[in-house]
Formats: structure tokens, C-alpha cells, sequence
């Protein structure tokens, strides 16, 4: 059966995902390209007799090297196997998205052009000539639509007779100046019969345009003497020409030319009333004034159904693998077994499963607000303020999301497409104090300010911790993710009904990688804190202990004997040890050992610090963070300078294991998490620090 590779190009938002999953009826496997975040989606079916593989590339507004995005796409299609490229083009759009398509016309590859979402161009009152556009571009173009499944199998048929045929090339033409000097150098090419994989045309092209890579490749090359001084006179004369030696600039311009001269012979428009509708909306969600404000409203009333409708099924997720715990125990018994499947296994698998409806309730919102073209705006909306502080428009749905959990913070930062954008982000994302790290504030809050000044004081600990996220991004766009400020390039795209098959295959995908991202580092790492909170084993001191519990009078005294076991073996444990090792690091900052360990734990998760903190006060673990009893031992046990200083830390130092791992993936290496742990920890030592100083003087 003959075999058919072909790669799905096309710019953002111009229907790529909804296409595919058209032809494919979501047949799909969704990966990532090797050894980098970016998404990969294929599909695979036979049609007339041949096996057909679509790889859908990331959406890209042109080939350069500026995003990971495009470096992916542009190393595909120089570098890959494939027999054809699918031009996907938004038709509302033409003149636009054409300006990529020039681009890949210098593959001079077999290509087919899907100019999709006729249906709105028609409501629009566009007419487009596709044979006239094909007949100027040197390449099929064909009219779709992926919403109403309009000509996607008109496409499928154009893919299997356009294969049979011999490629006679692409039509896309220059200007004469630039034309003369690919002339030049194809014949100089012709003359010395060099080998080459690329065509002739294509690699005089990639010359003349200051390509690095081909550049690197014709270094070695020894045609390369005599090949340098005709590309040196070609450029003098293109400068020279164009006024500019800029070269960048020269083929945009002969590009955008192309794309405008297409455009206009082959576009008709009577009507643009849905134009005047998008900007009636525009008027209002993108105003100078009320614009933020109607976001804002949107993701409070997001992240209220998040973390509101997702408490329920957490509750009953939360049960379910507490009373699985508690059946595993009577299977191994309450040995070190048993404690190490229940306690180590089962509730690391539950930690990563009790978030899932949140992450599924949270995407499904993001999504549904892409797809309506709303965050696009919102991007534009927001860019001028957070580029203040080295962020870019786009960073402010992570930096929301990580106020409820870090783990899908850090997932959704991959709208991020520039690479230093995105790792800026991902390192201040852990200032924004998720769920987690609320019940720490609230014990200590009504520990030391009662129950009328607490939410006032959680409010300043929130708002603290933007603050200096904020900052800190600043700092290391200046001192670390250094270069030049890149433009802020977001199209706008006509607002739509939001394609709820395509909001469901985003949620699951999404919901898929998370469990399997965060779902198998986090039960090694479980298994690791239990393993380091259960060991070693004093027999010694279990027996005294359990000969008082025997001879316990009343439950009371036989509660306290076994709370104070609890804390004697978890102060003996290799925890313990280390964190009475490490104490001495954390005395500068007014904390003892058991604060120490409590930080520790933390770093499993950010819920068992004041369950440790229990333990520690042989209160037991079954304490939460309104427990009277506790907060009178933390009145009593740390003083006031202390306790402002751990909130400090709290707030700043390493997210959880989960969200840990997920950075790590999310940012393309772990040497990231251990910069952000250096990071992390150094800048929340030295905030502790002050503020420790500073209330010490105030009092």
C-alpha cells in the first residue's frame, strides 16, 4: 500500500486542530516532538488504496527562530521525511495568511493550500477565486470548512490524485533585483554540479536570506571559496537596492508583497458585517477602562467554578483512597507494608488524582475563552503593563491559575511560545501562593491576629506575594533571561462559536498528561517522605511508649501517649535528623527544628505542614488548620518575629512535588528545578531574613 506523509502547516487559530480532527474523526495521537514541550498531534487512515499520516506542525506566523514553536515547524520541514505540506489558511484572513504560505513556497515542495472557514467568509460576503489563487501560487488550493465538514473530502481526494503527479514547482516570484541573484547562484550551483538535497532555488534562497544553518552546512563545504564572493556581491546589490542591510526586512517586504498582490487578485469582499460586529465587541471587552475589569470578573467567576464545583468530586476522590488506604491496611496489615502501600503509594497516587477536577474545570474555561478568539485580546489588553516587569501579555493566565494550584499554571504557561518569555514565568509562578499554602496562612493568621484581622491579613499575603513575583521577574529579565525586548505580535481573530468537540480533545489531552506528568514522579516521591518519616525504627522507644499506652486509664491519656509517640519517632526519623541537621541554616530566621521539618514535609506537599506541625506539638496528625489546641501551642511555642517570618518562606520557597516535576517538564530540563530551587530557596531565605529583622525592630 503506497504511504503518503504529510505535514498540516498553518498560523494560529486558523482551524489546524479542528481540520484534523475532521478528516481523522479523532483518530488522534497526541505527544510531544522529542526534547522539547511542544505539542504533537497525528493521525493515520487509509483512503483509495493509500495509508495517509497527517502530522499536525505547531501553529506558526512564519519560519524563523524566534519561538520554540517555529524552530519546531522550520526543523520539520527542513530536516523530515514527508511528501507533501497542507497549507492550512484562514479565508477571512487571506492577505495575512499568506504570508506564511510565501514561505513555504520556498520549499518548493509539493503543497496543497486549504483555504478553511469558507463559511464565514461567505457570511462575510467574501468570494475568493481559488483556482485564480492557484493558478498564482504554482499549488492546488482548496475550499473547506472543518466546522460543517464542507470539502474535507474534496481535500482528501486532492491529497491522493495530487501524489500521482509529477511536481512541477511553485510559482512564487520576486522582484527582479532579487530574482537576478537566485539566478546567479543557481547557475554557479549548476556549473560546479553540486550535491545538494535541497533544490537549487531553495538553497540560493536560504543564502541570500543569512540562513544560519545552511550557512554552518556550506562552511565545510569546498565550493564554499569561490561561492562566498558571488553571495557577498548578491547582498551589496540587495542592499543597495532596498536602502537597508537588513536583510530580514528586505524578504518580509517582498513577501508581504506577494502575499497583497495574491490577495487582492483573487478576493472579492461586498460585505464585512461581521468586521463591524467584532469591533462593536471589541469596544467594550478591550476598552482602555472597563476592559481589565470584565477580565478579572471572568476568571473570578472561572476560578469560583473551579475551586468551587471541584471541591465536590475532590471530597469524594479525597474518601475514596482514604478508605482504600484503610483496605490495603487490613489486606497488609499495619506493618511496614502496609504503612508504606497505604500511607507511601496510595495517598501520593491520591494527591495527584484529587486535584484532576480542577485542572479538567479550569482548561475547559481557558479553552472555551481561546476558542470564542477573547484571550488573544486579553493578551493584547495586558502586554503594556507586564511588560514593565520583563513578562509578557500572555503571562497573566499562569500567574492567575498558580493562585489555585501551581500544577496547571505551569501546564497553561506553554501558550508562552518565546522560550525566555516562558521560563520568566515559570519561575514566579510559585509567588502566587496556591490552595495549598491557604491552610498555613490561616492557622497562623488566627494564630497571632484573631479571627477579625485574619482575612485582612491573608488578603496582604496574597497581594505581597504578586508584588514580589512581580519584582522578581524584573530581576531576572535583567540579570539572567537576558536579550533584547521582542515585539508583541498577537493577531486578533474574529470572535466564534466555540467548537466544543475541539474544547473537549483539549481537555483531555490535558487532562491525560497531567495524571501521567505528575502521576509517576509524585508516588516515588511519596514513597520517599514516607519512607524518610517511618525510618529508622527505634524498637526501643515503641515499646516504652506502647507499655503506657497498654496501661492508659481513659482514652485521653491513651490519645496523648500515642500523639507523643508520633512525635517522638517522626523527631527520631532520618527526617527529623535532617531537620534538626539543618536547623542551624534556618536559626538566622527565628526558626527551630520543628519548624524546620514542618518546611521539610512541605516540600511533598504544602497540606502536610500543619499536619507535621500537629505531630510535632503531639497533637496528633488529624489536626487542621482551625485547631484551637494548635494555635495555642504556636502562640506559646514561636514568637511573633518567627511566625512572620515562616509565612515569608511559605509563601516563597519550592512549590510541591507534583508541581515540581511538572516544571521540570514544562521548562525542557531539569537542570530548571534545580535553578529554581537555588532560586526559590535562596530568595525566600533572604526575604525571611528581613522580615524577621524588621518586626524584631518593630516590636
Amino acid at each position: 500500500m503506497k504511504q503518503l506523509n504529510i505535514a498540516l502547516v498553518g498560523q494560529p487559530n486558523v482551524g489546524k486542530s479542528m481540520l484534523i480532527n475532521s478528516i481523522s474523526d479523532s483518530r488522534l495521537r497526541v505527544g510531544n516532538f522529542s526534547g522539547v514541550t511542544v505539542e504533537k498531534a497525528e493521525v493515520s487512515f487509509d483512503f483509495h488504496g493509500v495509508s495517509i499520516r497527517i502530522i499536525d506542525l505547531p501553529g506558526t506566523y512564519s519560519l524563523n527562530d524566534y519561538t520554540q514553536d517555529e524552530r519546531v515547524t522550520k526543523e520539520f520541514l527542513e530536516n523530515e521525511d514527508y511528501d507533501m505540506i497542507i497549507n492550512v489558511v484562514d479565508a477571512t484572513n487571506l492577505e495575512r495568511n499568506l504570508f506564511l504560505t510565501t514561505q513555504l513556497l520556498e520549499f518548493n515542495k509539493k503543497m496543497i493550500v486549504a483555504l478553511n472557514m469558507m463559511d464565514e467568509a461567505k457570511k462575510e460576503g467574501m468570494c475568493i477565486n481559488e483556482e485564480q489563487l492557484g493558478n498564482i501560487l504554482g499549488v492546488p488550493c482548496v475550499k473547506v470548512s472543518a466546522a460543517t465538514k464542507q470539502g474535507v473530502g474534496k481535500l482528501v481526494n486532492r491529497i491522493v490524485d495530487f501524489s500521482n503527479f509529477d511536481f512541477e514547482g511553485t510559482k512564487l516570484i520576486y522582484s527582479e533585483v532579487v530574482e537576478e541573484e537566485i539566478r546567479n547562484i543557481v547557475e554557479f550551483l549548476e556549473e560546479k554540479n553540486f550535491d545538494s538535497k535541497l533544490d537549487y532555488r531553495v538553497l540560493a534562497l536560504k543564502l541570500l536570506q543569512e540562513d544560519k544553518s545552511t550557512y554552518k552546512k556550506m562552511h565545510d563545504e569546498p565550493i564554499w571559496i569561490e561561492l562566498l564572493p558571488i553571495i557577498r556581491e548578491a547582498l551589496n546589490h540587495l542592499y543597495l537596492h532596498y536602502n537597508t542591510k537588513n536583510i530580514d526586512e528586505i524578504f518580509d517586504e517582498e513577501k508581504a508583497a506577494f502575499a497583497k498582490g495574491a490577495a487582492l487578485e483573487t478576493l472579492e469582499c461586498s460585505t464585512c458585517k461581521s468586521i463591524n460586529t467584532t469591533e462593536k465587541v471589541d469596544s467594550v471587552l478591550i476598552h482602555k477602562i472597563f476592559g481589565i475589569p470584565i477580565f478579572l470578573f471572568l476568571m473570578w467567576g472561572l476560578f469560583q467554578l473551579t475551586f468551587e464545583v471541584g471541591s465536590i468530586p475532590m471530597d469524594w476522590i479525597d474518601a475514596f483512597f482514604i478508605s482504600l488506604g484503610e483496605y490495603a491496611k487490613t489486606i497488609f496489615g499495619d506493618g511496614a507494608l502496609g504503612s508504606l502501600i497505604a500511607d507511601g503509594a496510595i495517598a501520593g497516587v491520591g494527591a495527584v488524582v484529587l486535584f484532576l477536577p480542577n485542572i479538567v474545570i479550569l482548561f475547559f474555561g481557558i479553552a472555551l475563552l481561546e476558542t470564542t478568539g477573547y484571550m488573544s485580546r486579553v493578551a493584547f489588553l495586558l502586554d503594556g503593563f507586564f511588560h514593565k516587569f520583563g513578562l509578557h501579555g500572555k503571562s497573566f493566565i499562569p500567574l492567575v491559575t498558580g493562585f489555585g494550584c501551581s500544577v496547571p499554571a505551569y501546564m497553561s504557561a506553554r501558550t508562552l511560545k518565546n522560550d525566555k518569555d516562558r521560563l520568566i514565568t515559570l519561575f514566579i509562578i510559585g509567588f502566587m501562593s496556591c490552595g495549598a499554602k491557604l491552610p498555613v496562612y490561616v492557622l497562623f493568621a488566627g494564630a497571632f491576629f484573631g479571627p477579625e484581622k485574619a482575612g485582612n491579613v491573608l488578603f496582604a499575603i496574597y497581594i505581597i506575594g504578586a508584588i514580589l513575583g512581580l519584582i522578581a521577574a524584573k530581576i531576572l529579565k535583567v540579570f539572567v533571561f537576558k536579550g533584547k525586548d521582542e515585539p508583541f505580535v498577537m493577531e486578533m481573530p474574529k470572535y466564534r462559536m466555540p467548537s466544543f468537540k475541539l474544547i473537549w480533545h483539549t481537555v483531555v489531552t490535558k487532562a491525560l498528561m497531567y495524571l501521567k506528568k505528575a502521576g509517576t514522579f509524585i508516588l516515588a516521591a511519596s514513597v520517599l517522605i514516607w519512607f524518610a518519616s517511618n525510618y529508622p525504627k527505634n524498637e526501643e522507644l515503641i515499646g516504652s511508649f506502647e507499655t503506657k499506652i497498654q496501661l492508659a486509664v481513659s482514652d485521653e491519656e491513651k490519645t496523648s501517649l500515642e500523639n507523643e509517640l508520633k512525635k517522638a519517632k517522626l523527631e527520631a526519623s532520618y527526617l527529623g535528623i535532617v531537620g534538626k541537621a539543618t536547623e542551624p541554616l534556618f536559626a538566622p530566621l527565628g526558626f527551630d527544628w520543628r519548624m524546620t521539618v514542618a518546611l521539610e514535609t512541605g516540600l511533598a506537599a504544602k497540606e502536610v505542614v500543619v499536619s507535621t506541625l500537629g505531630v510535632l506539638y503531639a497533637l496528633g496528625d488529624e489536626v487542621d488548620e482551625g485547631n484551637g489546641s494548635l494555635m495555642e501551642e504556636i502562640r506559646k511555642n514561636i514568637p511573633f518575629a518567627s511566625a512572620v517570618s515562616f509565612i515569608f518562606f511559605v509563601m516563597i520557597y519550592l512549590p510541591c512535588f507534583a508541581a515540581s516535576i511538572v516544571f521540570a517538564k514544562e521548562s525542557g530540563s531539569y537542570k530548571y528545578l534545580a535553578y529554581l530551587f537555588v532560586f526559590t530557596t535562596s530568595v525566600a531565605w533572604i526575604i525571611s531574613f528581613i522580615a524577621y529583622r524588621i518586626t524584631l525592630m518593630l516590636l
